[in-house]
Parts: structure tokens; C-alpha cells; sequence
């Protein structure tokens, strides 16, 4: 397989976070998020991303989401899409967002 082929089976798309709160029962630090992505709906992630924003600071951020990984369960949250993220210089997790506004569901490539 050629190596832009392997890219496009990753569906990443644009999301907004609705909603974000402590996941209490996850054994490392870690948010649930509520993120719509458009005509894709409302999914949930659990996010290790507790090192750099605080639940409010999230609500209303752009992100880009993997959502096609399938469905885990984190400490029974069910993670429906992955966030994207790359470690800073110190490990923290920082968020892979739009520079700009983009449709709520947009396709990433």
C-alpha cells in the first residue's frame, strides 16, 4: 500500500467541543468530551489532555478527530472518536486545531 493511500483510510474530520468534564474513574488524569461534528452528529472522547486546558477552556475549541478507530470504553465512558494531539518539549499533550473556522464535519486532508 502506497503511503498516501494508507492516509486516506484515516478519516479525520473537524469537530467542536460541546462539552467537557473530569473523567473521575479513569486511572490517568483524563476529560470526557461531547464533540459535534456536523452532519456526523455528536460523538464522545476521552481525552488525556488534563496537563494544559481545563474543562471550560475546551468548550467551544476546534478539533481534529480521528472517526473511524471504532468505539472503546474508558473506565465505561464509551471513546467514540480519537483527538488529536501531538507532546510539547515537556510531554504535555497540545490539541491539533484549525487555524481558521472550517464547517462543523469537514474533512481533513
Amino acid at each position: 500500500m502506497e503511503a498516501l493511500e494508507a492516509f486516506q483510510i484515516l478519516d479525520l474530520r473537524v469537530g467542536r467541543v460541546l462539552k467537557a468534564e473530569p473523567h473521575e474513574k479513569a486511572r490517568k488524569p483524563s476529560y470526557k468530551l461531547w464533540i459535534d461534528l456536523g452532519p456526523l452528529g455528536v460523538r464522545t472522547s476521552a481525552a488525556q489532555i488534563t496537563a494544559l486546558y481545563r474543562p471550560e477552556d475546551l468548550v467551544g475549541r476546534l478539533v481534529v478527530c480521528a472517526v473511524n478507530l471504532g468505539t472503546r470504553s474508558i473506565a465505561g465512558f464509551p471513546s467514540e472518536v480519537l483527538v488529536l494531539g501531538a507532546r510539547d518539549g515537556e510531554g504535555r499533550v497540545v490539541l491539533l486545531t484549525p487555524e481558521r473556522e472550517v464547517p462543523l464535519g469537514e474533512k481533513v486532508f
